[in-house]
């Protein structure tokens, strides 16, 4: 089994998109974590979600796989998740809705097929 984490974002009104630029830019560092698996971490936004209205105002998403449950927890426990959270998230966030999930191999195999073909 692999466990999947998704984590979106939104942000006070005031935080400059300069600040949302550096988050996701070290969200993006966590990838080298060895509890990630296979270093599959990806960052996205902003939502292109049509109509709009339907992101409920969150920005960024962040989606990541590991190993298993305790692989999660040893990546949020890191220090190098700390930092990140604690400097450039949590002093800026408004919200934040977290979602983890096991997925048998076939489809993480799956998920891997279709994001081969988008490369």
């Amino acid at each position: 089994m692999t466990v999947v984490h998704i984590v979106l974002f939104k942000f006070k009104a005031d935080v400059s998109e300069e600040h949302r630029a550096r988050f996701v830019s070290e969200l993006k560092t966590l990838k080298d974590l060895p509890c990630v698996q296979d270093q599959q971490l990806i960052v996205g936004g902003p939502s292109i979600t049509d109509p709009i209205e339907r992101s409920k105002g969150f920005q960024i998403v962040l989606l990541s796989f590991h190993q298993s449950p305790e692989a999660l927890a040893e990546y949020q426990a890191s220090k190098e998740h700390h930092r990140v959270t604690s400097e450039l998230l949590w002093p800026f966030k408004e919200d934040l809705t977290r979602f983890d999930f096991e997925i048998s191999g076939d489809d993480l195999h799956g998920f891997r097929s279709l994001v081969d073909l988008k490369s």
